[in-house]
């Protein structure tokens, strides 16, 4: 039970774009193809879902919740470890506006 309250405690919200590790900002490895396209192929082969901020990039640990996101705006919700940069997953939804 505290384990559960701290998790939640810690859990932060970072807004920004489904990418992937390879390609970051610029989706520039397949030019005659949509960015969301571009993602996923990177991600079938060997990078990983990021979330990218503007500034910062940011593995995400969950690499199947990304995946009907990818190129859009989104809102994580989760606990980041500044140490492996990387976004424990515990939802993700669409960005408002988006």
């Amino acid at each position: 039970m505290i384990t559960i309250f701290l998790a939640l405690a810690l859990a932060e919200s970072f807004t920004g774009v489904v990418t992937d590790t390879m390609c970051g900002a610029k989706h520039t490895m397949m030019k005659d193809q949509p960015d969301d396209k571009c993602v996923k192929m990177c991600v079938k082969g060997s990078s990983d879902y990021a979330l990218y901020d503007g500034q910062n990039y940011f593995k995400l640990s969950d690499q199947s919740k990304p995946a009907k996101f990818a190129a859009q705006k989104v809102k994580v919700t989760g606990a980041l470890d500044p140490k492996t940069k990387t976004i424990k997953v515990s939802a993700i939804e669409l960005a408002p506006g988006n």
